[in-house]
């Protein structure tokens, strides 16, 4: 039993939401979002929320079962990168510098154990 959840556009770049996904993959739901909770990284923040999300989605999914928080884990975690903004900076003696604004999207699997 598993629920999956993404989200996509984020306005942080893969490789500072990679940080922190690479600490959450594989734990407890309730120790992963108690991670999240108190990071201090802007990442977490999206990552948490879609956790949640996720966590909403599996219980909405399997209503009649016999399931708490403490028997979901974390079964994927991965970014991609999303579409860059390329913007232009003017610089000193009439050069233009590139701006790149990184975006992300956010896949979340979580899986279930049936205590049946």
């Amino acid at each position: 039993m598993e629920a999956q959840v993404k989200a996509n556009f984020l306005r942080t770049s893969p490789l500072k939401m990679r940080r922190v996904l690479n600490e959450i993959r594989g734990r407890n739901v309730e120790e992963a979002l108690n991670y999240l909770h108190f990071s201090p990284k802007r990442s977490a923040d999206y990552i948490e929320k879609a956790l949640r999300s996720a966590v909403a989605n599996f219980f909405e999914a399997y209503e009649g079962k016999k399931i708490t928080t403490r028997d979901l884990f974390v079964k994927q975690a991965h970014v991609d990168g999303g579409p860059v903004l390329r913007r232009f900076r003017s610089m000193s003696m009439g050069r233009v510098g590139k701006v790149r604004r990184r975006t992300s999207h956010l896949t979340l699997v979580i899986e279930g154990k049936d205590k049946e």
